[in-house]
């Protein structure tokens, strides 16, 4: 179907707010069934100017669609995130019928070629879900809780599995295992190390930490650029509330406080103490800036 009759045919759906939309169709031999879908056949994206993120189930004679209204900050968010997995499948294969500013079209460009700064914030972002994990696996495993650290290690074998193919230059799907198997990577070995090995399940999750400590130390610096340039790109240092808040740190405001810890502890950034002259306990704000 020609895309002027895609618009006409959705074009109730949009109104003065709309700035983009993208139709996407499931065939029936791969059928999505996801967060996004819930089993609907049609997805449509429509992008607006309002700050605001709503689904509707609408129907077009005898077809029933999956609407979800964003905007194109919490749109590209949830790409970088990868919190929709079928997002970006419908970013690329789908049919853009509206786009104002163009600006779909350059974000579908942006994903189909992944190059820089995309690929830093992509890297960055599953560095800082696999240390988190790593550390929370570390933590179960001194408690003793061997099942929850099992669980826990292997979710952050799987954001170092992403790291592997963004580090080539591959855009993680939502396959990781399949897209990683055949590359030879230290982290599909460990994979199957945690999940098919003979040892006992408190070996198995031993041996996989002492891969990740390992992993963690030498890919730290390289996974953090995008922090390190942030934090370089003026003289006066940062709080951790700018950081947060700072739009290209945004989808990892939950994980930035223990990364910066680990940054400082290697020596890859510094604390810089800042006194307070309204506070009468000679206490001082923590800072951050490059070495």
């Amino acid at each position: 179907m020609k895309l002027s009759n895609l618009y006409l045919q959705y074009k109730e759906v949009f109104d003065e707010n709309t700035l983009g939309a993208i139709v996407y169709q499931q065939h029936n031999h791969n059928k999505i069934h996801g967060s996004l879908f819930h089993d609907y056949d049609i997805l449509l994206l429509v992008v607006e100017g309002l700050d605001q993120n709503m689904v509707n189930h609408v129907m077009f004679g005898d077809r029933r669609f999956q609407v979800l209204q964003t905007n194109h900050r919490s749109l590209r968010r949830w790409l970088v995130a990868g919190e929709k997995c079928d997002l970006v499948k419908c970013l690329l294969e789908g049919d853009i019928i509206v786009d104002t500013d163009g600006r779909l079209a350059n974000l579908c460009l942006e994903f189909e070629e992944f190059k820089q700064p995309l690929r830093d914030q992509e890297m960055f972002l599953e560095f800082s879900r696999f240390l988190w994990l790593y550390l929370e696996s570390k933590r179960y495993m001194n408690e003793g809780h061997i099942m929850d650290a099992y669980h826990s290690v292997i979710q952050s074998l799987h954001h170092w599995a992403r790291i592997e193919l963004i580090e080539r230059g591959i855009r993680p799907q939502d396959k990781v295992w399949e897209q990683v198997r055949g590359l030879s990577t230290a982290v599909h070995k460990l994979y199957e190390e945690l999940t098919v090995s003979k040892e006992t399940l408190k070996q198995r999750v031993e041996l996989v930490l002492l891969g990740c400590e390992f992993s963690v130390l030498s890919k730290m610096a390289v996974c953090s650029v995008l922090l390190i340039n942030v934090i370089g790109s003026r003289a006066k240092p940062w709080s951790i509330r700018e950081l947060i808040q700072h739009p290209e740190l945004e989808v990892v405001n939950e994980e930035l406080p223990i990364v910066l810890r680990n940054l400082v502890y290697r020596s890859i950034i510094k604390e810089v103490k800042m006194e307070n002259g309204m506070n009468p306990h000679g206490k001082h704000n923590v800072l951050y800036s490059t070495i």
